[in-house]
């Protein structure tokens, strides 16, 4: 119904950028909540940033509140623009739609198939 599609991943020094694309196609509409998770190696998926594209609410994990910037255009398109970013950020990040505002990942029923993001220390 939702496919998703992320780009803008790669190596980048401790203190430095990113902003990840998330591609949208399909019934984009239907899912007015948009999301940025993170999953490093041996832990669980955990959620970064949502936003309400209907009252422009937002949401953000505490370790990145302030750092991270989750934005979504009039396509449904979703980005995340990482600054001062730290090694601890090192993961895949995945973006992901739902029905629900909600930071849950269960009620998300649309992911792309992510995109890895290096931090190097």
């Amino acid at each position: 119904q939702v496919q998703l599609v992320e780009s803008g991943g790669g190596l980048v020094q401790a203190g430095g950028s990113l902003r990840l694309s998330c591609a949208a196609s399909g019934r984009v509409f239907t899912r007015y909540v948009s999301a940025w998770f993170r999953q490093a190696p041996g832990k669980e998926r955990e959620v970064v940033a949502a936003l309400n594209s209907f009252n422009r609410s937002t949401y953000y994990a505490a370790s990145v509140k302030g750092r991270f910037t989750i934005s979504r255009d009039n396509a449904a398109n979703t980005y995340l623009q990482m600054s001062d970013l730290k090694y601890e950020d090192t993961a895949v990040y995945y973006c992901a739609a739902s029905n629900r505002w909600t930071t849950d990942k269960n009620e998300y029923d649309s992911w792309g198939q992510g995109t890895q993001v290096t931090v190097s220390s």
